[in-house]
């Protein structure tokens, strides 16, 4: 027989007899256990009512309440930005361009993608925009006199410090830059920084600490 049909023969051979084999119960081999897991949420509320009578799970309540609080109360400084040592005025287009169609009610094309448009042809700023930072007391008294010339005309806007205190202290609203999204978009650095709009443009002052 050559040898290059003998292997294929071989493994035809050990199929065929495969075929044949039954199913056999060899018995039981050894000990058998059960298994037994217990419950992943059932678990957990054992954990859970371990920790409520050990008065543990009050106390990291109140932690949490705690660090809650105070999160509002005093959310996290902008990073990046000082007290201005260097008094300077910058300006800020606010246009972009589109970057896809606008289309109408009955899919008919109003802006084409590409297309620059300025927000300030369509909504002026009514208010300046005044960021400065709470925990400095000279920023506060810079701020103070500045809502006084504007004669109230100014949106305060914190880059630190706690806008809760402030606002019921000047009984006026006090807002918070939260994450520096606008003073970094403004290209802001130095505070106290006073935000007006000039035609269709922002103008952007930088100013002394104190007056």
């Amino acid at each position: 027989m050559k040898r290059g049909i003998v292997a294929p023969l071989v493994l035809g051979l050990m199929l065929a007899a495969a075929g044949g084999v039954r199913a056999m119960d060899l018995g039981v081999i050894g000990p058998t256990y059960e298994i037994s897991e217990p419950h992943l949420l059932q678990m957990i509320d054992q954990r859970l009512r371990a920790k409520e009578r050990s008065g543990e799970l009050g106390r990291l309540e109140a932690e949490a309440r705690e660090r809650g609080i105070a999160t509002v109360k005093n959310p996290p400084p902008v990073t990046g930005l000082r007290a201005t040592d260097t008094v300077r005025t910058f300006y800020f287009d606010p246009s972009f361009a589109l970057d896809r169609n606008i289309l109408g009610p009955q899919g008919e094309l109003l802006f084409a993608a590409g297309t620059r448009k300025n927000p300030l042809e369509v909504v002026s700023l009514s208010r300046h925009l005044l960021f400065f930072d709470a925990r400095d007391p000279r920023q506060v008294g810079r701020a103070r006199q500045l809502i006084a010339i504007y004669q109230g005309r100014v949106k305060p806007i914190l880059v630190g410090g706690s806008y809760l205190d402030l606002m019921q202290s000047w009984h006026v609203p006090v807002y918070y830059d939260q994450q520096g999204l606008l003073t970094r978009r403004l290209g802001i650095t130095q505070v106290p920084a006073l935000v007006s709009q000039e035609g269709l443009r922002l103008r952007i002052d930088e100013l002394a600490v104190s007056p």
